[in-house]
C-alpha cells in the first residue's frame, strides 16, 4: 500500500557509509529529509549530495537530519563521495544509506518501473520528530531537486505545527502568513497575533509572520 501524508514512515535496518543505521533511532528527536538517488557516480546526484553537505548549518538550525540512500553497496558510496568532496568543493557530511538489495527502496515506494526498473526516482521525505511523513516530492531521474525549496517547505511545516496559521503561495521565512479560518474567536486571535492583523475577506486574515518553534 502506498505511503501518504501523516503516515509512520517505515523504520528500516541498513547499512551506510556512517555504519548501520536504524533509522527511528537514528532520527530521534529530530526531524528528517531522506532522499534517494537513482545510482552512483551520477551527475545529477552528485550536484545534489554537495549542496546537501554545504545546508549542513541550515539543516542543523532547523532541527533536521538529512540521509541519502541510492541502491549502490557501501564501497561504491564510499568512492563517489570522494568525486562529490572534489568536484563540489565540500565535504559530505551525512549518511549515504547502501540499498543493494532494493529494502528501503519497496518500503518507500521508490522504485518506479515505468520509469526504470532498478533505479530509484528522486523522492524526498520530510518527516517529524514523531517519525510521521509530513512531505513526499517526486522528481524525475533527469531533475535535480530545489533544495531552497526543501527548506521552505521546513519552514513552513515547523511554522505551521505549533501556530494556528497556514503560508500563502510563494511565501519565504519572514513573509506574512494567513490565520486559518477554524480560528475565529476574537479574544483568542488578539493574544496569539498581538501585532495584528489585515482581513482581506472573513476567510483571508494577514498577519505578520509569528515566532518559529523547533
Amino acid at each position: 500500500m502506498a505511503l501518504r501524508l501523516g503516515d509512520t514512515a517505515p523504520d528500516f535496518e541498513q547499512d551506510s557509509t556512517e555504519g548501520r543505521v536504524h533509522f527511528h533511532e537514528w532520527l530521534g528527536n529530530s526531524w528528517g529529509v531522506l532522499f534517494s538517488h537513482p545510482a552512483d557516480f551520477t551527475p545529477v546526484c552528485t550536484t545534489e549530495l554537495g549542496v546537501t553537505a554545504k545546508l549542513k548549518d541550515e539543516f542543523a538550525k532547523r532541527n533536521v537530519k538529512v540521509i541519502a540512500l541510492s541502491v549502490d553497496p557501501v564501497d561504491s558510496h564510499k568512492k563517489w563521495i570522494e568525486d562529490i568532496n572534489d568536484t563540489q568543493k565540500t565535504t559530505v557530511n551525512f549518511p549515504i544509506i547502501a540499498d543493494a538489495d532494493r529494502k528501503v527502496s519497496l518500503l518507500y515506494d521508490m522504485i518506479h518501473p515505468n520509469a526504470s526498473a532498478t533505479q530509484t526516482v528522486r523522492s524526498v521525505f520530510i518527516i517529524d520528530p514523531a517519525k510521521k511523513i509530513r512531505l513526499m516530492l517526486t522528481y524525475p531521474a533527469s531533475t535535480g531537486r530545489n533544495f531552497d525549496e526543501i527548506l521552505r517547505v521546513i519552514d513552513s511545516i515547523q511554522l505551521t505545527e505549533y501556530n494556528q496559521v497556514a503560508t500563502p503561495v510563494n511565501w519565504k521565512h519572514g513573509d506574512d502568513v494567513v490565520i486559518v479560518p477554524a480560528l475565529q474567536d476574537p479574544e483568542i486571535i488578539k493574544q496569539k497575533f498581538p501585532k495584528g492583523y489585515k482581513a482581506l475577506r472573513p476567510y483571508l486574515r494577514m498577519t505578520p509572520q509569528p515566532e518559529t518553534k523547533r
